[in-house]
């Protein structure tokens, strides 16, 4: 039987007409594995999740529903992708930008490949009229950033993002710190995650760094002017 090669050669091995009769009856299971693409079909039901994003520019709080594909499903290669986005609220006057905006997004995830690229992107816009502090002290430079930091979270749920993690020892370090400061200081405000005179971290945006043994370091991540 006579095969027409269509890739280039890259190596070759001699085979016996059994193993060969062998390799052609198993079935090509490779191809059979379904991966994200535009042309994968929308399911009746999807599951997804639900966040709340809060903020003090408006009476009212926005929900960021992301819905679910599973692919493969009950096999191996079963996985879980972000299929579409949705942003609801009663106050409809940004409704014209955030449509657009869940439109685009809900396309990128249709797409198939990998789309945590989207998580960066929104988290570096900056809002002209100045950001806002969440509770916990995290700062957070827009809305759209808030909605990279709910679609982070989701991502990471679901396997595609892995969360950064503070090596033990560091944390150690951290926690000893935190513990003499707040043993030196005055009683600290009962609903603040760190002390009130702490000024915003650069490197993770929350509001925890503080002058502990002559040095500004960052309760949260660690970060630390002196390295």
């Amino acid at each position: 039987m006579n095969k027409k090669i269509e890739k280039k050669i890259v190596g070759y091995k001699v085979v016996s007409e059994d193993q060969e009769a062998a390799v052609e009856a198993q079935p090509n299971v490779e191809s059979n594995i379904i991966q994200m693409h535009e042309k994968v079909s929308r399911p009746e039901a999807l599951a997804g999740s639900t966040y709340k994003i809060k903020t003090p520019m408006s009476d009212h709080a926005m929900y960021l529903t992301i819905n679910d594909i599973i692919l493969n499903e009950g096999t191996d290669h079963e996985l879980r992708r972000p299929f579409e986005i949705f942003l609801n609220s009663k106050n409809m006057d940004q409704y014209q930008w955030i449509s657009a905006l869940t439109r685009v997004i809900s396309a990128v995830f249709r797409k198939g490949g990998d789309c945590t690229f989207l998580v960066e992107e929104l988290k570096a816009i900056f809002d002209p009229q100045g950001g806002y502090f969440k509770s916990g002290g995290r700062f957070m430079p827009s809305l759209v950033a808030e909605i990279g930091w709910a679609i982070e979270d989701h991502l990471q749920k679901i396997g595609m993002m892995t969360k950064v993690e503070i090596p033990e020892h560091q944390q150690k370090i951290m926690d000893e710190k935190r513990a003499d400061f707040e043993q030196a200081t005055a009683a600290l405000e009962e609903a603040a995650d760190f002390p009130p005179n702490a000024e915003v971290c650069r490197k993770c945006s929350v509001k925890a760094v503080i002058l502990m043994d002559g040095c500004m370091t960052c309760l949260n991540c660690g970060d630390s002017k002196c390295g």
